[in-house]
């Protein structure tokens, strides 16, 4: 039985009896707001569920804020006070130190069709890293970018040695913190709220968002420049409580997993376009920024400082890590081969 810490159990309070009245009431809790990427995804969820229930099933949306932190979603999906909560790397990387394979530079490939197929459906996170999430009381649902991400700076950024001396905020995160350090950079852990400040104020000289993220928190307005470097996709993964996915019927476990196909062509698209959209408001705000787009050579640079960053992540998980991280390349590399991807 997983142990519930107060926000759980404060939660539970706020529900009252409809945490074990509705049965057939679903609730999603997003680690975004509402507007957002996650939100897009939960309310297309919701209307393809509610549809094809027959109304006998109601999803009901919890943006980010009104149940806690992300940790506490993570919570409140095993104890099943709700039942899917979206869960991204950053932070699941202290329960479960495989998924933090993610949050590596230049994993992902530069072609989001490989990358729909290998987070879409690949062996070696739903039939591996699904056992690890498994063993923490949660069913691994799907997984999707909300988008690239960009490094927003005070200064240009076209090799590892322009990094010499440059606090980049990173999340409170120890891969992360080595990935940064194997680019040449000084990783500078930060709160999301503080980030703002801290550009502004010179603490830190960079940091690094999805486009919609950059432009929804103004961080654009207190840097110079905007560089797109293929480093990294914002990746997240939706997850339900295992008890309550196990228990389910199996047309409602079907109704969940065989809506993906579906919800992953709409995602895609949707962050897609959303975050064109995003830099459009962002350069049309700010006409002064400069955009820069890295050269295929001066990414390839900063590929190859980064392979550094795999020989730690493999000593931080273990065997199992560097098992998982031998899969990843393996499976991207052979769809990269199908797809005719460079």
């Amino acid at each position: 039985m997983h142990h519930i810490k107060v926000a759980g159990i404060a939660a539970i309070a706020a529900f009252g009896v409809a945490a074990t009245a509705q049965a057939d009431e679903w609730k999603f809790a997003l680690e975004e707001i509402e507007g957002s990427v996650q939100d897009m995804y939960a309310q297309e969820f919701k209307r393809i569920v509610e549809e094809a229930s027959g109304g006998d099933i109601e999803v009901t949306i919890y943006p980010y804020g009104q149940l806690g932190t992300s940790a506490d979603l993570t919570e409140l999906a095993q104890s099943g006070v709700v039942q899917l909560t979206f869960a991204s790397p950053g932070h699941l990387g202290t329960l479960i130190p495989e998924v933090q394979v993610f949050s590596l530079h230049y994993l992902l490939s530069q072609n989001n069709d490989v990358n729909k197929e290998f987070l879409g459906s690949s062996p070696t996170i739903y039939e591996g890293l699904a056992g690890d999430f498994a063993d923490h009381g949660l069913r691994l649902i799907t997984m999707f970018p909300e988008g690239e991400m960009v490094w927003t700076t005070n200064r240009e950024i076209h090799s590892p040695a322009d990094f010499d001396n440059f606090k980049m905020r990173t999340m409170v995160s120890p891969m992360l913190v080595a990935a940064y350090e194997a680019l040449g950079a000084s990783p500078t852990p930060m709160p999301y709220g503080e980030v703002y400040g801290g550009l502004q104020l010179g603490m830190i000289d960079g940091q690094v968002n999805p486009i919609f993220a950059i432009q929804e928190m103004k961080f654009y307005e207190v840097v110079d420049y905007m560089i797109f470097a293929g480093q990294q996709q914002f990746t997240t993964t939706v997850v339900a409580g295992l008890d309550w996915f196990d228990g389910l019927s199996p047309e409602h476990q079907a109704l969940v997993t065989d809506s993906q196909a579906e919800l992953l062509d709409y995602i895609y698209a949707t962050q897609e376009a959303m975050n064109a959209e995003r830099l459009e408001m962002i350069i049309a705000d700010r006409p002064e920024l400069t955009v820069i787009h890295l050269t295929a050579e001066e990414r390839e640079a900063f590929r190859e400082a980064s392979l550094g960053a795999r020989e730690d992540f493999a000593e931080m998980v273990g065997p199992s890590g560097e098992e998982i991280l031998n899969s990843v390349v393996a499976e991207i590399e052979a769809l990269e081969a199908e797809h005719g991807a460079e």
